[in-house]
């Protein structure tokens, strides 16, 4: 997980956009699949969850160090 956290940071704002938004249609189909009985792997809805967690958390601190970095 560590090794992943390390990639994202890596990333461009851009990258991280892009990567957040293939990871919220993949919950939405995720959540379909579940809807409609044909998902077996439940844990793959919860590792979108967080997945999309951790890209909105490092795009906020991508916004800080913008706006913080602007007014000194």
């Amino acid at each position: 997980m560590a090794e992943n956290n390390k990639k994202l940071r890596e990333m461009s704002v851009e990258d991280l956009r892009k990567q957040l938004n293939d990871t919220r249609e993949e919950l939405m189909k995720l959540r379909f699949q579940q809807a409609t009985g044909e998902l077996t792997d439940f844990t793959r809805v919860r590792y979108a969850r967080r997945q999309i967690a951790r890209l909105m958390t490092l795009l906020a601190e991508h916004e800080r160090e913008a706006t913080m970095g602007g007014s000194k």
